[in-house]
Protein backbone atom coordinates (compact mmCIF):
# COMPACT_ATOMS: atom_id res chain seq x y z
CA UNK A 1 0.00 0.00 0.00
CA UNK A 2 1.23 3.71 -0.45
CA UNK A 3 1.33 5.78 1.73
CA UNK A 4 1.58 10.06 0.68
CA UNK A 5 4.00 11.57 3.11
CA UNK A 6 3.98 15.55 3.17
CA UNK A 7 6.72 17.87 3.36
CA UNK A 8 6.29 21.66 3.60
CA UNK A 9 10.12 22.58 1.92
CA UNK A 10 10.96 22.72 -1.79
CA UNK A 11 13.06 19.59 -1.07
CA UNK A 12 14.47 16.89 2.25
CA UNK A 13 17.28 14.84 2.23
CA UNK A 14 17.01 10.98 1.53
CA UNK A 15 17.87 10.18 5.43
CA UNK A 16 15.92 13.34 7.08
CA UNK A 17 12.93 11.72 5.25
CA UNK A 18 13.28 8.29 6.29
CA UNK A 19 13.36 9.60 10.28
CA UNK A 20 11.08 12.27 9.42
CA UNK A 21 8.42 9.93 7.38
CA UNK A 22 8.45 7.55 11.09
CA UNK A 23 10.36 4.78 8.30
CA UNK A 24 13.31 4.39 10.31
CA UNK A 25 13.84 5.30 14.20
CA UNK A 26 16.43 7.27 13.78
CA UNK A 27 18.91 8.83 11.71
CA UNK A 28 21.43 6.18 12.34
CA UNK A 29 19.24 3.75 11.23
CA UNK A 30 18.22 5.34 8.56
CA UNK A 31 21.82 5.88 7.52
CA UNK A 32 22.38 1.82 7.57
CA UNK A 33 19.55 1.26 5.10
CA UNK A 34 20.09 3.87 2.41
CA UNK A 35 24.38 3.05 2.65
CA UNK A 36 23.46 -0.40 2.28
CA UNK A 37 21.41 -0.15 -0.41
CA UNK A 38 18.10 -1.58 0.65
CA UNK A 39 16.18 2.16 0.02
CA UNK A 40 14.45 2.83 -3.77
CA UNK A 41 13.85 5.98 -5.17
CA UNK A 42 11.90 6.67 -8.01
CA UNK A 43 12.38 2.67 -8.63
CA UNK A 44 16.26 3.18 -8.57
CA UNK A 45 18.36 1.83 -5.67
CA UNK A 46 19.97 4.56 -3.63
CA UNK A 47 22.89 4.76 -1.77
CA UNK A 48 23.54 8.60 -1.05
CA UNK A 49 22.30 9.87 2.18
CA UNK A 50 21.59 13.14 1.18
CA UNK A 51 19.75 12.94 -1.97
CA UNK A 52 17.55 15.36 -2.36
CA UNK A 53 13.86 14.22 -2.03
CA UNK A 54 11.24 16.35 -3.51
CA UNK A 55 7.26 16.32 -4.21
CA UNK A 56 6.27 13.61 -6.81
CA UNK A 57 8.98 11.55 -5.77
CA UNK A 58 8.67 8.20 -4.26
CA UNK A 59 10.93 5.97 -1.85
CA UNK A 60 10.58 2.67 -1.00
CA UNK A 61 11.98 0.28 1.87
CA UNK A 62 11.02 -2.96 3.12
CA UNK A 63 8.03 -3.32 0.34
CA UNK A 64 6.70 -0.15 1.53
CA UNK A 65 6.42 2.79 -1.25
CA UNK A 66 6.60 6.39 0.30
CA UNK A 67 4.28 9.38 -2.48
CA UNK A 68 6.52 12.39 -1.35
CA UNK A 69 3.63 15.26 -1.81
CA UNK A 70 4.28 19.16 -1.17
CA UNK A 71 2.10 20.47 1.76
CA UNK A 72 -1.00 22.55 1.14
Amino acid sequence: MDEKIEIRTEFIKLDAFLKFAGICETGGIAKEAVQSGDVKVNGEVCTMRGKKIRPGDTVELDGNKFIVAAAE
